[in-house]
């Protein structure tokens, strides 16, 4: 998959002074031609110090600070030089903090359909892995047809999360941050139910 330029690849928000706060991490010729998998972090030795010390001032007053911060530092501090690693890496330590059961599975390894673009792609992910429903974000009702998966014979569905508030300190919910603000103000237990507040559509 194409690297996306003022995507959240390697951005998202956080919560700052009772604000959204854009932070990003550093990428070394990132392009729109290049895919994830192949773009490179900034050999940059101070980015990972940095980012630590913006969430530890942002967040250590929170309710789950000392573990999350502990979860973030194990993945930030990684050995990895590719954007696409430390994505795979937050993603499978969430997972494991959250106890959730899911297998992640690195798609530009495991399917050898990368001549293979868009729709078409997620088609034959479908039918290498013998499914009869596929469920995608919300946002893909754009770009994918109900009709060319019912043709391959499988069930699209998008998935459309119910919207959650939490406490966030003692200010006025700010909504849309990253899973780091989540993961701070809020139990294991409740998240997993947050998890549970969608519709397929």
């Amino acid at each position: 998959v194409n690297f996306i330029k003022k995507g959240w690849i390697n951005r998202n928000n956080i919560l700052i002074a009772n604000k959204a706060s854009l932070f990003t991490i550093p990428l070394s010729g990132a392009s729109q031609n290049s895919h994830i998998n192949e773009t490179k972090l900034l050999n940059k030795p101070n980015w990972r110090p940095g980012f630590l010390k913006k969430i530890e001032r942002a967040y250590k007053k929170a309710p789950y600070f000392e573990a999350v911060f502990a979860l973030i530092q194990t993945v930030v501090l990684s050995e990895t030089a590719f954007i696409s690693e430390l994505a795979v890496q937050s993603l499978e330590a969430v997972v494991a903090y959250l106890n959730i059961p899911t297998a992640l599975v690195r798609s530009s390894a495991h399917y050898k359909n990368t001549s293979l673009k868009g729709e078409s792609r997620i088609i034959d992910i479908c039918v290498q892995e013998k499914a009869g429903e596929y469920v995608n974000p919300i946002g893909g009702q754009e770009l994918y047809s109900k009709k060319a998966f019912a043709q391959r014979g499988i069930i699209l569905k998008f998935l459309k999360s119910a919207p959650i508030t939490y406490k966030q300190f003692d200010n006025a919910f700010v909504p849309g941050l990253s899973m780091i603000d989540v993961l701070m103000f809020n139990s294991k237990t409740d998240i997993r139910q947050f998890l549970k507040s969608y519709e397929l559509l």
